[in-house]
């Protein structure tokens, strides 16, 4: 399939991780002191993700593929 070599329509973790990864941490009230707190931090938050959490993620990359081959290489609107 030609497809560009990035397209923001099919980025996972463009639509999926980092809309959930933003939620999480716009809901930590908090500022971190230092680079490692705030890695610790987001660390800890992929590591507490359920599996069905990322495979949802891939799966939604299915429709968004289609969508993407169907509209001939244009973005797809959200």
């Amino acid at each position: 399939f030609n497809h560009p070599p990035y397209s923001p329509d099919l980025a996972p973790s463009d639509f999926h991780l980092f809309l959930h990864l933003k939620k999480f941490l716009s809901g930590q009230r908090q500022r971190f002191e230092n680079d490692r707190e705030a890695e610790m931090d987001v660390t800890q938050w992929f590591q507490s993700q359920a599996a069905d959490f990322y495979d949802t993620g891939i799966q939604k990359l299915v429709p968004r593929y289609d969508q993407c081959l169907n509209s001939g290489g244009e973005y797809v609107e959200k």
